[in-house]
């Protein structure tokens, strides 16, 4: 299977692709950086590109793909609805449309977050933008597109999360995950799951859609 990746240095995005450079079905993984991250592995290659709105100039490069995970994302704290739609939905959408029409048997796998909104009506702005994401993604072309909806993420293996906004409560609440893991199952998953469960999906398929934790714990 040859994946394509994108958010490749976001604490989700390192737990997939740990998951897929350790996982013996997984050919090749395409990392999709803005700038490198040095990493290397005989089976990664990247392709840095700055313009994440325009994947034209690299279309060569993005075919014979089995799927796609896309765990790019950031918080919207601070954000005006407009910047944090165009992070969002329109970055998404522009890598995902590229990739149905060079790759119509393609599985893309989004990776959300729980409390999305799908009517897009709703009152939280973050909410609304990722359920039109959401929505617009599963009606693009694709063989299969599942939609994780993860609540609390427990990074293994050395993981850390790039947000400042997110290390802080990850620092104070890092002895109780393992805790809150069993007392909230349904709720809480890892870094480890999640790219296993993301891989399964695109094996094997998932039973729906839009999945929250205690269904990406139970692939």
């Amino acid at each position: 299977m040859n994946v394509i990746l994108f958010g490749a240095s976001g604490m989700v995005g390192q737990g997939v692709l740990r998951e897929c450079l350790l996982d013996t079905e997984v050919i090749s993984v395409l990392s999709i950086v803005r700038s490198s991250t040095g990493q290397q592995h005989p089976k990664l290659r990247e392709i840095v590109h700055k313009n994440f709105l325009d994947f034209s100039p690299i279309e060569p490069e993005l075919s014979g793909l089995d799927a796609c995970f896309f765990c790019l994302g950031v918080s919207s704290a601070g954000m005006s609805e407009e910047k944090y739609r165009r992070v969002t939905y329109d970055i998404a959408l522009a890598a995902a449309e590229t990739l149905a029409k060079l790759n119509p048997k393609m599985t893309f796998v989004f990776v959300s977050g729980a409390g999305t909104d799908s009517s897009e009506h709703g009152r939280v702005m973050w909410a609304r933008v990722k359920g039109q994401t959401e929505n617009t993604l599963l009606r693009l072309p694709f063989k299969a597109a599942y939609m994780f909806r993860p609540g609390v993420i427990v990074p293994l293996h050395g993981i850390k999360s790039r947000t400042a906004l997110y290390r802080i409560p990850y620092a104070i609440l890092g002895p109780l995950l393992p805790l809150l893991k069993t007392l909230m199952p349904k709720y809480v998953t890892t870094t480890e799951k999640l790219g296993r469960a993301m891989l399964t999906a695109a094996k094997l398929g998932a039973p729906k859609p839009i999945l929250g934790s205690s269904d990406i714990n139970d692939l």
